[in-house]
């Protein structure tokens, strides 16, 4: 039924997923799934996670939704838990429903705060599909039939501190970037890049932004990945595992980038009660359970395997923490599909590469089952 209903935008998987536990999911014929796609990135702390499930009954039963022009106490303290796990100086938030509507805010902010109009992005980097987050998406797939997009909006090469610095001027509003590009095919920067962005941008009065959408929230082996690289940013952009599942985007900023007019910008469902719960007990969890370290440790060892295996297809395996690639020969598409038959979802990152991004529950016995699995699948004919 739902094919028939839906406007066909997606690349539909041929079954109804009607269950998840943990780093696992479940088809309406009972197969089992292990989930190394965690929805693109939004599941980090598990399917159906127990204590964000009884946040959000506890949560229902008191206020499901109130507006942010009224104070709220979900609000304010899952806020709190926010700035606590960024730091200085980022520590005024703005709440939305995701993260191209995070994406869109942080930049209107940085216009506004600077009164600049030009913004540089990167190649291969996404954030988002809406029109200021498209204009900012280089993939020529996503903007051609919605062109002319916002203008003022600038390409340069991801890792190239010599592009940036070329582009780069007095009337740049801000640089977004990802600090590893996701659906770029999960590339690393050079270690020393974001710390040149940064420089460049206190340089030139230039807003730093990161997208930590999928990188954020222990996804890298750090809580943010900015800590990989020790800079912070003047913002950051967080949504997928924001709130265990739920649909939730924030803009994380320091205060000087924020003092905008009241009604410049705002959400009507953004910060609801019923997330915000959603999200202080996801965070609460990812701390008391060290996900991000856990991420870091059981990444490594994922990593390790994805080298260690024999294929000629494959021509290189990358990432930090469970954010990993493998970078094929071949095209990816069949392999995501034969592995989806072998009890496996992955994602593509580009034709060539297949994106890992399991759950920080994940467990070593279920990634040697993926690596087994793999094997199988991109062994040579």
């Amino acid at each position: 039924m739902e094919s028939t209903l839906s406007i066909d935008l997606y690349n539909k998987r041929p079954m109804t997923i009607v269950r998840g536990s943990g780093a696992l999911l479940y088809d309406s014929n009972g197969n089992e799934y292990i989930d190394c796609g965690a929805n693109y990135g939004t599941s980090n702390v598990g399917h159906c996670n127990p204590e964000v499930v009884a946040a959000i009954k506890s949560q229902c039963e008191q206020l499901i939704y109130i507006p942010s022009t009224y104070y709220n106490d979900s609000r304010a303290k899952f806020m709190q838990k926010l700035v606590e796990i960024t730091g200085e100086p980022l520590k005024k938030v703005f709440l939305c429903n995701s993260g191209t509507e995070a994406v869109e805010a942080a930049l209107k902010f940085a216009r506004g705060a600077t009164g600049r109009t030009d913004i540089i992005a990167m190649t291969r980097g996404f954030h988002g599909r809406t029109l200021g987050a498209l204009s900012a998406t280089h993939n020529p797939k996503y903007r051609q039939s919605f062109e002319p997009l916002v203008p003022g909006f600038a390409h340069v090469s991801f890792g190239n501190l010599e592009a940036l610095e070329a582009k780069i001027s007095d009337n740049t509003a801000a640089v977004i970037l990802e600090p590893v590009l996701g659906e770029g095919g999960v590339i690393l920067p050079p270690q020393d890049y974001l710390k040149g962005v940064r420089e460049l941008c206190d340089k030139h009065g230039t807003v730093m932004i990161l997208d930590e959408i999928q990188t954020g929230f222990g996804r890298t082996g750090k809580m943010f990945a900015y800590e990989h690289y020790g800079i912070t940013p003047d913002m950051i952009c967080l949504a997928k595992s924001i709130a265990g599942g739920l649909p939730m985007g924030a803009v994380v900023s320091a205060e000087h980038f924020c003092n905008l007019p009241k009604n410049a910008h705002g959400s009507t469902f953004g910060g609801n009660p019923f997330v915000c719960a959603a999200g202080t007990a996801s965070i609460d969890y990812i701390i008391k359970h060290n996900l991000a370290a856990n991420s870091g440790d059981l990444g490594l060892y994922f990593l390790e395997s994805l080298r260690n295996l024999d294929s000629p297809r494959v021509r290189e395996a990358r990432g930090l923490g469970l954010m990993l690639g493998l970078e094929l020969k071949t095209k990816s598409a069949g392999h995501l599909k034969e592995l989806m038959q072998n009890g496996v979802l992955a994602l593509p990152a580009g034709k060539n590469v297949m994106r890992f991004l399991p759950p920080l529950v994940i467990t070593k016995d279920q990634i040697n089952f993926v690596i087994e699995k793999l094997e199988q699948v991109i062994k040579n004919d």
